[in-house]
């Protein structure tokens, strides 16, 4: 945005300088021409006109002679002509005017008035000598261009330079404006992300930029902190009411254990059963108590071993899993990956995903862990043959209690949502090959240095 922001401004400002500028020089230029044309053109009426009193009146020609060695202490070149266009007098360089000076004298002597040429860096104008239709004679004034040119460099370089610093000006000023109103854009950007990832006590800065960014970033900050009230209410709400409950039933567990110790008959059959219950709604608020942890983590990636992690957890769950007749194995050999990851959140995602699998697979059944990797992700693959699910339980099974099959709690598929999407990684299920469930884990990869 800044890069834009300066170049729009700055094309602006060299397009209105050159329209500016580039007309102004050459008026300028132009002007320069005519007022050093009129000043030759002035000193040649002067020595004409004391060649004048000479020629016509017979005076001395002392005045004229004068006026030649003004001339020449100004650097200029003259030569007087009389009637005949015979050369009277003239200054020591008029020489060097050679053919092209009595062409002009004749010229002016004829009646005419000639279109002065420049010559070698010269300039030269001819003025009759005495009335224009019969003149007494005609001078000649050959002017060196190089003052000319001099001044017609100096304002082309003067207005170079102002262009210059105008436009160093404006890159100067669009750089600053540029940033000015995209910096603050920016770190709300930024600040937005990371309200985005979790970090809910996130906060915009509301001290730079237009009154509009300002604006927008207090907006920010307001809603920010509704966000941070009402997610935070949310999780304490779970939490609290999560905790409050495990005493009342581990209370109401003992008292029935207590009763089915001495009971028979229907009476042991009715407390077994009200145990079972009991013990599914402590594993339900055992779910929520792990539901509202994991939303409140809020992960600083780690480097994380994914081969070490998926082999630790098989060797952990091996014992659960040969109790219940299911063979749990780690895949083939994969590469060795490093994912970025909150630390403990692989080893609690694999353990919701185990656990899950080890209750789904029937015995003689089998869950193996494999690891791969994927473009720029770490994938692991909890893949079992068990009895699978159907698609409108897959569409649901993220959601908390949102499938209904569900063997436990159905908040273990939401917890290892959570967490790997707070990682910045995605969780989907597909079916396996020949029958089955397989959970598809694409996880960062850690930077390479």
């Amino acid at each position: 945005m800044t890069r834009r922001i300066a170049w729009t401004l700055l094309v602006l400002t060299s397009v209105l300088l050159v329209l500016a500028v580039v007309p102004l020089a050459a008026s300028m230029t132009a002007r320069e021409r005519v007022a050093y044309r009129e000043s030759q053109r002035a000193a040649t009426r002067v020595i004409a006109a004391a060649a004048e009193e000479h020629l016509s009146d017979h005076k001395p020609a002392t005045t004229m002679r004068q006026e030649l060695e003004a001339a020449a202490r100004a650097g200029d070149c003259a030569a007087v002509y009389d009637a005949s266009a015979r050369l009277v007098a003239s200054t020591p360089c008029a020489a060097a005017q050679g053919e092209e000076a009595e062409e002009l004298a004749e010229t002016v002597l004829a009646g005419h008035e000639p279109e002065p040429p420049e010559n070698e860096g010269h300039l030269l104008a001819a003025e009759p000598a005495g009335e224009v239709r019969q003149p007494a004679g005609a001078v000649v004034l050959a002017r060196s261009s190089d003052r000319l040119d001099a001044r017609i460099a100096a304002i082309w370089g003067w207005s170079a330079a102002i262009g210059v610093a105008g436009l160093a000006a404006s890159v100067l000023l669009s750089v600053r404006l540029a940033r000015w109103v995209s910096r603050p854009l920016s770190t709300l950007d930024a600040s937005a992300r990371r309200l985005g990832e979790g970090v809910l006590d996130e906060r915009a800065d509301v001290g730079d930029g237009p009154p509009e960014v300002r604006r927008l970033a207090a907006t920010f900050n307001t809603m920010a902190a509704r966000t941070e009230a009402l997610v935070h209410g949310h999780r304490a709400v779970i939490a609290d009411v999560s905790h409050q409950l495990r005493t009342p039933l581990t209370a109401l567990r003992l008292r029935l254990d207590v009763l089915a110790a001495s009971a028979q008959g229907d009476t042991a059959a009715e407390l077994a059963a009200a145990q079972e219950e009991i013990a599914r709604l402590s594993r339900l608020v055992d779910g929520l108590l792990a539901v509202a942890r994991a939303e409140q983590a809020t992960p600083r990636p780690t480097a994380v071993r994914v081969d070490e992690v998926v082999a630790e957890r098989v060797a952990a769950w091996s014992p659960v899993a040969e109790e219940r007749g299911v063979r749990l194995t780690a895949g083939s050999e994969g590469p060795s990956l490093t994912a970025a990851l909150g630390a403990g959140h692989l080893e609690q995602i694999l353990d919701n995903l185990i656990a899950n699998a080890v209750d789904a697979v029937p015995a003689d059944g089998s869950v193996t862990l494999d690891r791969r990797a994927a473009g720029e992700s770490a994938r692991v693959l909890v893949r079992d043959d068990g009895p699978g699910m159907t698609a409108a339980a897959k569409a649901v099974a993220f959601r908390r209690f949102g499938n209904p099959e569900a063997r436990g709690s159905g908040l273990g598929l939401a917890i290892v949502h959570r967490l790997v999407t707070a990682n910045g990684g995605t969780a989907k299920l597909e079916d396996t090959s020949g029958g089955g469930l397989t959970v598809v884990l694409d996880l960062p990869l850690w930077p390479q240095t």
